[in-house]
């Protein structure tokens, strides 16, 4: 008799950081073949959305997202034409993941105005939202609000309507005012990947839960999604406690440490960087704390190990590295297998 598959409901995605574009066609290509069921790109040291108009041509059953893009750094109406194309262009497959950043990125990476985060994120969704009810059924654009007013569009630069018109938004935060909007307004959220399961549990979700109350909606309607630490080996343990001293010397992260009493680690290390000791900062970051923050098994049982911590908290996870073609090759198959029964 055959074996009866393992029934899961976590999906397994993964992040690209493709330094080449040319290689985007191929690589898409191959993720789909080998069974992954999303590709997602940040918004780093390259554009989150020219990936995926290359991965969006090379692929036909990959959901395709933005992991995330800034929404910030780019008007609601600039943002909202480039998800309409791209949700032309994959057949419906197009995430729009946006992020807010911080203060510092917005007004001195990209000079654009930063003032009431969550307030301006509510804004630009629900402006979002009138140009797309607006490129589908023509209804007239008038969107007013207190930091975006959206009240002229001519046939000449209205697109043409879609076949699956529905762009799902994910949205990203770490604060509970932001939680709850994305409860409230979103189909999905990334959470951050500094977090633990109990913060997860403790503190997300109950804000989520807020906003899923508000909109009237279950947290069935809700997907979450992490790009978590992982660590198979010694090396790894020292790249993951390096990059998890990084955003715990971050302020807005001060919560997450305090959830297990460690909030006396971020003074710390903020001393650190400011005395430009960057090496010293992964010896700040004990085996007990990357047991919390990253899920540490060998590469065979590692899939397992992370459903087994994330079953009921995440819908869909993805390791924070991305994938780069003939690395850690044996990791990814056995991960595979797992969350593909």
């Amino acid at each position: 008799m055959p074996r009866k598959p393992r029934e899961t409901t976590m999906r397994f995605d993964v992040y690209i950081h493709p330094n080449d574009l040319r290689s985007v066609p191929d690589l898409a290509q191959h993720l789909e073949n080998e069974g992954f069921h999303a590709i997602w790109t940040p918004e780093t040291n390259h554009n989150p959305y020219f990936p995926l108009v290359l991965a969006g041509h090379a692929t036909q059953r990959l959901q395709l997202g933005t992991g995330i893009a800034v929404a910030f750094a780019r008007s609601p109406t600039v943002t909202a034409m480039e998800a309409w194309d791209l949700a032309r262009l994959t057949n419906g497959r197009f995430i729009l993941g946006l992020g807010t950043q911080i203060k510092a990125h917005i007004t001195r990476r990209f000079g654009m105005p930063w003032d009431s985060p969550v307030a301006r994120l509510r804004e630009y969704i629900e402006g979002m939202r009138a140009l797309w009810d607006t490129f589908q059924n023509n209804a007239r654009l008038n969107y007013r609000g207190e930091h975006y007013k959206l009240t002229f569009m001519t046939p000449f630069f209205q697109p043409e309507p879609l076949e699956h018109p529905h762009i799902p938004i994910f949205t990203g935060g770490v604060q509970a005012a932001m939680c709850q909007l994305a409860g409230e307004l979103s189909q999905g959220f990334h959470v951050h990947p500094f977090h633990t399961a109990d913060y997860l549990r403790n503190f997300i979700l109950p804000n989520l839960e807020v906003g899923l109350a508000r909109s009237g909606r279950t947290r069935a309607e809700l997907q979450l999604i992490c790009a978590i630490f992982v660590v198979t080996n010694l090396e790894e343990a020292r790249e993951v406690k390096s990059q998890i001293a990084f955003y715990a010397s971050t302020p807005g992260y001060r919560g997450v440490l305090e959830q297990h009493g460690w909030g006396d680690l971020q003074d710390r290390l903020s001393g650190l960087i400011r005395r430009s000791r960057w090496e010293e900062l992964p010896e700040q970051i004990s085996d007990e704390m990357l047991a919390h923050f990253a899920v540490v098994a060998p590469a065979q049982e590692l899939a397992a190990a992370v459903e087994a911590r994330y079953r009921g908290l995440l819908d869909r996870v993805a390791y924070y590295f991305p994938y780069v073609m003939g690395e850690r090759e044996a990791l990814w198959r056995a991960s595979l297998a797992h969350f593909n029964g």
